[in-house]
């Protein structure tokens, strides 16, 4: 069974910069009477291992929250800041938190990846029970959320969160998270994703601002697309050549060293990227199926080009590759064209892991 720790004593766990850092940063006196981030995280632990939801789970469950509340304000350390009227906020915290924890979880504690992401997402979501309601799209938000974290655990976190504080509107704020749970059951994705009728059914209620989650699309796909995405280094050329021997490809390292540009060279990936759609633009118009081959490890790049594909209505099915950081700085190390290892560390530190809502079909081929 994973554990962050098997020694869970503060006293142990503060031999852990990050954790360190937590002692010191200041919190809001309104929301957070009762000190520090430190003192607020010990706190949470505390109140999450009294709470009978949290005792209820199977062992490994708990181990994820635990970890999960040890990290939920990880962050706060860089995103904390004192404004002119004297209120303190940490904003984005939870966001920054979760790739903190995604990079920890993945070089330091060997982490198989269910587990790693599943802490990732409950850090990034911690809030998620508190402010649901009051977002412009209750119900995407929510549906959304549920391809990335599990409901049911994050409102315990969430109730941990608050319990493990001093402030005034702790009545209310358990309030909120009552009525999350509701909106979850009544939205069917209490404890689960949401299911969809079809795969262009949740593709298009993710991209469209009025359609329904129960409405079934007519198919009106006319080619494929397969998208690769991993770090450098995670074995997409070896997946390519054994899993799409026949498919034209487009890549931005052969289309790189094709046309001469040294990695790092701003201008010419530019040019890179551009020669690429061309390509993809053929075989787009042709109908012809396709992978594209690059790391696309952010959201950002992912959405350009799912914004390309299906503007000559594609299907896109994406392929994330992953192996253990050893297996990853070893396998770059005996690339034909290795790149530098601090581009690899940068590569970590932006990785943003797909979800299934992004496209019509997720595939994850992790090693743990």
């Amino acid at each position: 069974m994973w554990t962050i720790s098997k020694d869970k004593s503060w006293a142990s766990l503060s031999h852990y910069d990050w954790v360190k850092d937590m002692h010191g940063v200041p919190q809001s006196p309104i929301h957070h009477a009762e000190g520090d981030v430190a003192v607020h995280t010990q706190m949470v632990l505390k109140a999450l291992e009294n709470l009978e939801e949290f005792q209820a789970l199977e062992s490994q469950a708990q181990e994820v929250l635990w970890a999960a509340a040890l990290l939920h304000d990880v962050e706060k350390r860089s995103t904390t800041s004192t404004l002119d009227d004297g209120s303190i906020v940490s904003p984005g915290h939870a966001k920054k938190g979760a790739m903190t924890a995604r990079q920890l979880l993945y070089r330091d504690f060997v982490t198989p990846f269910a587990i790693r992401e599943s802490i990732v997402g409950l850090v990034r979501h911690h809030g998620l029970p508190l402010w649901a309601l009051e977002k412009p799209n209750p119900q995407k938000t929510l549906l959304k959320a549920s391809f990335e974290v599990n409901t049911e655990w994050v409102a315990i976190l969430a109730k941990a969160d608050v319990l493990g504080r001093i402030c005034q509107d702790q009545a209310d704020l358990l309030y909120k998270i009552a009525l999350f749970k509701e909106l979850c059951l009544e939205n069917d994705c209490w404890g689960k994703p949401r299911a969809f009728p079809s795969a262009l059914s949740k593709f298009g209620y993710f991209r469209k601002e009025d359609q329904s989650p129960d409405y079934l699309p007519f198919d009106d796909t006319k080619t494929e697309v397969v998208m690769l995405a991993g770090i450098a280094g995670s074995g997409k050329d070896h997946y390519l050549k054994k899993n799409f021997p026949s498919h034209k490809v487009v890549s931005l390292d052969d289309l790189r060293r094709e046309m001469g540009v040294v990695y790092g060279d701003k201008v010419g990936s530019g040019r890179v990227i551009q020669k690429a759609k061309e390509l993809a633009k053929e075989y787009l118009r042709s109908r012809t199926p396709f992978v594209w081959n690059a790391t696309n490890i952010t959201l950002q790049m992912r959405e350009q080009l799912v914004d390309l594909f299906t503007t000559y209505h594609a299907k896109i099915k994406l392929i994330y590759l992953e192996v253990p950081y050893s297996q990853l700085l070893s396998q770059n190390r005996n690339r034909d064209y290795a790149i530098p290892s601090d581009a690899i560390e940068y590569m970590i530190q932006k990785l943003e892991v797909p979800k299934d809502w992004e496209v019509h079909e997720l595939e994850l081929v992790c090693i743990s």
